[in-house]
């Protein structure tokens, strides 16, 4: 009878895909985690005891996955313009023109309303990674899409580099919709005296009307 001894099931490579699987699945939990606090208790509320806590591993493992809490939020404001620049996509679709512009503006303020601690976040940059190439990938994939609703909006092409006017266009289209935003998150539109004079919801009819104002079709 043969008695070569059976190779065992657990072999060199097989821990590597283990431990690679159990590494990457730990990262993702803390990420998740982290996205959880800052949706619940924004910026102020994040620590990274207690992302450790809810992604049920050591105090210890965010530093030694991420290096720092930068690390950690990073990768959260990573996601958040991911998803910023999905909302942007698809809501600007076939639109051109004034249209473009408007659809954008109201997705970006939908976005911010839908992941405020994402939004309040992305922004920080004094808490996130200045050297994080993939957080400016991030950041730049969501501001061509808006730079593509301006070159629409002023009949340029596609690959057109935006001369002054247009870098305008495009800083007085964000600014304006960014501030929509905070001041919404904020409840600053609660109490108006417009909200009782029927003009209806902030969505629907407020943020339309005044995106209407500023890109107005008769300016396509």
């Amino acid at each position: 009878m043969d008695n070569k001894k059976i190779p065992s099931t657990d072999t060199e490579q097989a821990r590597e895909v283990r431990d690679a699987y159990h590494h990457g699945s730990l990262r993702e939990s803390l990420i998740a985690a982290a996205d959880d606090i800052l949706s619940e208790r924004g910026v102020a509320g994040f620590t990274l005891r207690e992302a450790a806590r809810r992604a049920g591993v050591s105090v210890a493992a965010p530093a030694h996955h991420f290096g720092s809490a930068a690390g950690l939020l990073s990768e959260v404001a990573i996601l958040g313009f991911a998803e910023l620049a999905r909302y942007l996509k698809e809501a600007g679709g076939a639109l051109t023109g004034a249209a473009r512009m408007r659809a954008l503006g109201k997705a970006y303020v939908c976005f911010a309303l839908a992941y405020p601690g994402r939004f309040h976040l992305m922004f920080r940059h004094d808490l996130l990674l200045a050297e994080e190439a993939r957080l400016e990938i991030a950041g730049q994939a969501a501001l061509a899409e808006v730079e593509q609703a301006v070159r629409l909006y002023l009949g340029m092409a596609a690959d057109q580099p935006l001369d002054k006017a247009a870098r305008t266009i495009k800083l007085l289209a964000w600014s304006t919709v960014h501030g929509f935003a905070h001041l919404a998150l904020d409840g600053k539109f609660d109490n108006l005296a417009m909200m009782d004079a029927g003009m209806g919801d902030f969505l629907e009819d407020i943020l339309p009307a005044v995106l209407l104002a500023q890109w107005p079709d008769n300016k396509a």
